[in-house]
């Protein structure tokens, strides 16, 4: 209730809540959710490689995928974004990037697409596409 007692001058201001995983905050060490909404902003704006996991929740290789894709957020944190987007939920952006099977993993760097693995993978695959772009910058 802190937010309604300070709209309502009755409290002090309460605190800002960290916004992880942007330009302006710190790296996240997890996936973030990315919305159709906030796609230019946090993943075509970034300044960093930022990989999106294509995923439904009614899709079993998503939730295979899901703990490796956590991993890679951990190890490449602060060199990267990993954000989750939800194609059921954000079918504009999962269209215009054509992902016709799911999981799909896109790299983006500069606003473009830096690479992109289809179905469940292996650590080592993501790692692979995420280190030849991160050499290339």
């Amino acid at each position: 209730m802190p937010h309604a007692a300070y709209a309502l001058n009755k409290g002090p201001k309460p605190a800002a809540t960290p916004q992880p995983n942007t330009a302006e905050g710190k790296l996240a060490d997890a996936p973030i959710t990315i919305t159709d909404g906030a796609f230019p902003a946090e993943v075509l704006q970034s300044k960093v490689p930022v990989l999106i996991d294509f995923w439904a929740p009614w899709c079993g290789p998503c939730h295979m995928l899901a703990p490796t894709v956590e991993k890679i957020a951990k190890k490449y944190a602060g060199k990267i974004k990993v954000g989750k987007l939800n194609v059921d939920q954000n079918p504009r952006t999962a269209g215009q990037y054509q992902t016709m099977s799911i999981p799909t993993l896109i790299l983006f760097y500069q606003g473009k697409v830096a690479g992109r693995l289809v179905g469940v993978q292996p650590q080592a695959n993501i790692e692979q596409m995420i280190d030849s772009t991160l050499r290339g910058r």
